[in-house]
């Protein structure tokens, strides 16, 4: 096999994302450790059970990125490797990536990526990866290429509940203020890896609204593109986007996804997150 592509779990993919015998695909898990219990974010936990475990708990729950030693171990059965992370900005992961390049046996042959995002814009990057090989293009092109390619994808989203994002300091002061002392639901997005507030709404399904309308101004272009809808026990308003996506743009593909354990952790009941 002569390429892998690995990514981190908060993109939300599984080990049979991709299937095709000339490319390996892994996953290094994030945790989350909650009353003093660790969760491994492989697949296989139960997120009610988490997020009720979470919320009975008067103790701070924490995540934790990948170990270097989790990248190392993922960097066999093939000749080149890409990495895929959440934003630095946000997690260690990247930086435990690069660590465990720098230990590889030949580091030029791993390429790692910070996708400035999360989840969805994940997802996008690594199905792009995987296109770029079965075009048979050169490693520092595809390297090149999905840098270039990265800095064209958005993300908005938005929270019922934004306890977990205040409590780790991963949003700015301001958005905890307004979602928790003025009930106003921001409409949030990401730049340069870092979460910023796009527009201040007053109630949830106006913000779906707003959120939908606003992916005109960050991609006038839509044709050709993916729309991934992530949603943490919220089917109903990701239906919604998703019909309202659908009416107004040229999209070539709009998904709905299930947010696994690390994304449903901060976005809790009821966050969507929208990737294009």
């Amino acid at each position: 096999m002569k390429y892998k592509i690995i990514v981190d779990s908060s993109s939300n993919l599984d080990h049979g994302f991709i299937k095709d015998e000339n490319i390996g695909f892994d996953i290094a898990p994030l945790s989350l450790q909650i009353d003093q219990k660790e969760y491994l974010d492989d697949g296989t936990i139960d997120i009610d059970d988490m997020l009720a475990k979470m919320h009975a708990s008067k103790a701070k729950s924490t995540s934790s990125c990948p170990s270097v030693d989790a990248y190392l171990s993922r960097l066999c059965d093939a000749e080149y490797f890409i990495i895929i992370t959440i934003s630095s900005k946000l997690s260690g992961s990247y930086n435990s990536a690069l660590v465990a390049k720098s230990m590889y046996k030949d580091p030029s042959k791993v390429f790692v990526v910070d996708s400035k995002l999360v989840c969805g814009a994940m997802q996008i990057l690594a199905t792009y990866a995987k296109d770029l090989i079965n075009e048979g293009k050169p490693f520092i092109d595809i390297t090149n290429l999905l840098i270039a390619k990265r800095d064209t994808i958005n993300l908005l989203f938005v929270l019922d509940k934004f306890d977990n994002f205040i409590k780790s300091g991963r949003v700015p002061k301001i958005v905890g203020f307004l979602a928790s002392k003025l009930a106003i639901k921001p409409l949030c997005f990401g730049e340069d890896g870092e979460i910023k507030i796009k527009a201040k709404i007053r109630t949830f399904k106006a913000v779906l609204k707003k959120l939908v309308l606003e992916i005109a101004t960050l991609c006038p272009e839509t044709a050709g593109r993916t729309c991934i809808i992530s949603h943490t026990k919220n089917l109903e308003g990701a239906k919604f986007i998703k019909e309202e996506v659908e009416k107004l743009y040229h999209f070539k593909e709009v998904k709905i996804e299930d947010n696994r354990a690390l994304c449903s952790f901060y976005a809790l009941e009821g966050g969507i997150i929208v990737s294009f």
